[in-house]
């Protein structure tokens, strides 16, 4: 364990970094301005192929430390450097190649000390491709209850020991140049975008800003490790615009929209990706947080994002969920009990393919009879559900490239949705892009 432990002086170092990238403005537009006139370094090439003549979609290739990425992309969350129930040999089968780490919880155990011994989390669990790490920051105030955040960074207190502890910028990017992932996350301040404290929202949104600044100042590795910053501003699209604005002048590899998938509405989630990714470089990956059900995914595509991630696709097989083309079947369900098809008729999957072609062939009716009582059903079920929804980035990437993605969500509502009317947040999100459903 290796976090920064709260002493009852101020921290000098920490004031000290904080007052170098705070200026009298809450923006530091001085030190920015220096800064985006340098040439910085990159670990990370972006290639775009294609562009949807109708919506903002887009086709890229993403060149990364550890190999090539096609976007868009889903990326599935290993938690503590492991996909719960897979192997990553088995996590490899399923296309992934990028993944997601949980720096909050690297940082606990093994801790830094290990991961420095061991030379990054790469090695740690036997990943030979891709890692994105976030900044650990998301997890103090989601997990812990007695959390405070102040200009200095997040103050909680230990889940081991009671002790109160500091997470900041500057510790926050130690940790995750220790981790060495290839995509590292800024420490943000974030709220709920529910809050109805329009001051407080404010407040995270030029805190973040700030905290990016000292986040790029304490980067050891930005020839290895590519920082990405985190738009804040809740469901104000002026804050949002703002936030916007600042961030851009930053120039970081790559940007990521923080704060959704909190309970907003998803027309308003929808209204945040559309006015956000029309501020953005084209040259740079857009990186839609905390998003993982399947028609978020193709609407936020058709808004010009990238790249998402969720734990919903492995959560939910632990609860015997299948996401399919046609919706997601709740196994556990008895009328499978005798249905000895696939999970999904057609998935290529380890868990679905025929046995002649090197799969397990695995049933309905076997997962029913294991969803209850077995673990080795959850494990069948995340591999499936990790693969379908890799093969559905695949398959929107597929489309983009050809000019086809119009017709792509058309045909995808219909079948997902089972013939019935597709959610009106997703016609109206789709429809203010070009496209009909």
């Amino acid at each position: 364990m290796h976090w920064t432990r709260q002493v009852t002086k101020p921290r000098l170092d920490i004031f000290t970094a904080a007052k170098q990238a705070i200026t009298a403005s809450p923006y530091a537009f001085g030190p920015v301005a220096a800064m985006s006139t340098a040439t910085k370094p990159s670990a990370l090439t972006f290639d775009l192929k294609a562009r949807c003549s109708t919506s903002k979609a887009r086709a890229s290739t993403l060149h990364l430390p550890h190999g090539p990425v096609d976007l868009p992309i889903f990326m599935p969350v290993a938690t503590q450097a492991s996909l719960k129930g897979l192997t990553p040999e088995q996590l490899e089968e399923t296309g992934c190649r990028l993944c997601l780490n949980n720096t909050y919880h690297l940082g606990l155990k093994p801790g830094q000390a290990v991961l420095d011994a061991i030379g990054g989390a790469h090695k740690l669990q036997g990943w030979n491709y891709n890692i994105l790490t976030d900044s650990g920051g998301f997890q103090m105030v989601s997990l812990l209850k007695l959390a405070k955040i102040t200009e200095e960074g997040v103050r909680f207190l230990s889940p081991h020991d009671g002790s109160p502890m500091l997470l900041t910028p500057e510790h926050s990017m130690s940790l995750q140049n220790s981790i060495g992932s290839d995509i590292m996350m800024q420490l943000d301040d974030v709220i709920q975008t529910t809050s109805p404290d329009h001051a407080r929202m404010k407040e995270a949104m030029e805190r973040s800003i700030r905290w990016l600044d000292r986040c790029i100042a304490s980067h050891k590795n930005p020839s290895t490790q590519n920082l990405f910053c985190i738009i804040q501003g809740g469901l104000d699209l002026d804050m949002r615009r703002q936030c916007c604005e600042e961030m851009v002048k930053r120039d970081t590899p790559g940007i990521a929209i923080g704060g959704l998938s909190g309970g907003e509405a998803k027309a308003d989630f929808c209204k945040v990706v559309d006015t956000c990714t029309g501020l953005l470089p084209e040259n740079k990956p857009r990186y839609v947080m905390g998003i993982g059900y399947p028609e978020d995914i193709v609407v936020a595509v058709a808004l010009g994002a990238d790249m998402f991630d969720c734990v919903w696709p492995t959560r939910t097989a632990r609860f015997g969920n299948a996401i399919t083309s046609s919706g997601v079947l709740n196994l556990k369900n008895a009328r499978y009990a005798e249905d000895f098809g696939p999970v999904e008729q057609g998935c290529t999957c380890t868990c679905c393919r025929p046995k002649e072609e090197g799969g397990l062939a695995i049933t309905r009716a076997y997962i029913y009879h294991l969803a209850a009582k077995e673990t080795v059903g959850a494990h069948l079920l995340t591999m499936h559900n990790v693969h379908h929804l890799l093969s559905l980035m695949r398959r929107i990437r597929t489309a983009i490239i050809d000019d086809q993605y119009a017709s792509f969500c058309k045909q995808f509502f219909a079948k997902y949705f089972d013939g019935q009317p597709p959610p009106i947040w997703a016609v109206d999100a789709l429809k203010g892009v070009g496209i009909e459903i």
